[in-house]
This record gives C-alpha cells, sequence and structure tokens, in this order.
C-alpha cells in the first residue's frame, strides 16, 4: 500500500495555494499554475506544511490522494524554483540558434528546423550545441524537450542526434564489424 498522499508537503516561502471549488491556483515568484482537482481531495494549508487529505477510503480516492499530492508538490516546487532539461546536440554541424519564441535547429536535413517554444517555456542556449528547457510546469517541461529530442532521434551505429543531458547510449557495432 502506498502511503505518499499521507506525507506532508513542506510548505514553501512565497508560494500561495488557494482552492475555489475545484479550481486550484498555486502562486509563487515564478509565475501562477491552475488545475481542476476532483472534489473528493482537499488540502489543509497550514504554516510548516501542506496535507492533502481524502473523502473516502474507495480505489478511485485512494489512487487521486497520491497522484494530486505529487501534483500539487510539483506544482509547488516548479513556482517557486522552476524545472529544467537540459538536452545536447551531437553531430558534425548540428548546432541550435535562438529565435524569437523559437529555436532554429540544423540536423543536417536539407533545411533548416524551425521549432516554436509553447507558451510558459523558455529555451536557453549554453552553446550552440546545449538547450536548457526552463519553465514551472514539469509536465510542459519534459514534453516540449521530448519533441526538440524527437526532431534527431539519437542514432545508436553513429551516435549522432539530439540526447537528453546524462543519457548514455550503448554503440551499435555495423555490418562489418561483427566478424
Amino acid at each position: 500500500m502506498s502511503r505518499i498522499g499521507r506525507r506532508p508537503i513542506a510548505a514553501i516561502k512565497g508560494v500561495k495555494i488557494e482552492r475555489k471549488g475545484t479550481h486550484l491556483k498555486v502562486t509563487g515568484p515564478k509565475g501562477e499554475l491552475q488545475a481542476e482537482v476532483p472534489a473528493s481531495i482537499s488540502f489543509e494549508v497550514g504554516e510548516a506544511h501542506v496535507l492533502v487529505k481524502r473523502a473516502s477510503d474507495n480505489k478511485g480516492d485512494r489512487v487521486l490522494h497520491g497522484t494530486w499530492r505529487a501534483l500539487l508538490a510539483n506544482m509547488m516546487r516548479g513556482v517557486s524554483d522552476g524545472f529544467q532539461r537540459k538536452l545536447e546536440i551531437v553531430g558534425v554541424g548540428y548546432k541550435a540558434e535562438k529565435r524569437v519564441r523559437a529555436l532554429q535547429l540544423t540536423l543536417g536535413y536539407s533545411h533548416p528546423v524551425s521549432f516554436p517554444l509553447p507558451e510558459g517555456i523558455d529555451a536557453e542556449l549554453e552553446s550552440p550545441t546545449v538547450i536548457r528547457v526552463t519553465g514551472t510546469d514539469k509536465e510542459l517541461v519534459g514534453e516540449t524537450a521530448a519533441r526538440i529530442r524527437r526532431l534527431r532521434k539519437p542514432d545508436v551505429y553513429k551516435n549522432k542526434g539530439i540526447r537528453y543531458r546524462g543519457e548514455r547510449l550503448i554503440k551499435k557495432v555495423g555490418k562489418a564489424g561483427g566478424k
């Protein structure tokens, strides 16, 4: 039995949690996030911590209890610190350039690829081959990084493409190297 939902979430200075009906709004120094919360889930906001409560002990409410505890913790961390994912571009001539609300990527295709950034997401270039995707919404940051990576997935034969920082690829041997 999971006990994630019962663990208190440490209160973060400057983060305000408001709930009106099923509408939840978390506000902090980096922005605000909103979500629709099921009626069976409630929140107790204290000075030192926040508790997530469920209305009953049936299976559906138990599942939502742990899920909403994790989602609220991520929302609070997002509006206070933010989230980031780093991507590395590997390949001769492969690079990224920052445009207004977009990235222009040269990935070995016959044309440069323009990637528009969703609202609430920012991408910074640490170098022409390292992209840092940042934002307050953990799900949106991860989804945007995955969509950028999908433009040129890492090739296991040549080790070229876009990969997450720290991602390990096992290079495969080509046809001729098998002997």
